[in-house]
């Protein structure tokens, strides 16, 4: 199993439409092949700063996720949302 971390920085004005893409985005994955969990944390220090830890059966199973029509769908005009590119990376889940 492997969790990816992501870490989204939203523009000061668009964080609540952020929260909303990133919602629809894990609703959509809730329904993949192979997705396990999700977690959205928002900094403490910096409001504008949504992270995401979400685990999923292997990386290949992750990556068909992120090649897939659905994941387009959910995350359509994520661009205008970014105050700067996401950053992620992925883990092997221990234990």
């Amino acid at each position: 199993m492997i969790g990816v971390l992501t870490h989204h920085w939203a523009k000061e004005d668009k964080v609540a439409e952020a929260r909303a893409l990133l919602d629809r985005n894990g609703l959509a994955q809730s329904k993949a092949p192979g997705y396990g969990s999700r977690q959205t944390m928002v900094s403490l220090s910096d409001p504008t700063k949504i992270t995401t830890l979400v685990t999923w059966e292997s990386s290949e199973i992750y990556d068909a996720w992120r090649a897939s029509p659905e994941r387009a769908v959910a995350m359509a005009g994520a661009g205008e949302l970014w105050a700067r590119p996401p950053e992620s990376e992925r883990f092997e889940v221990a234990g």
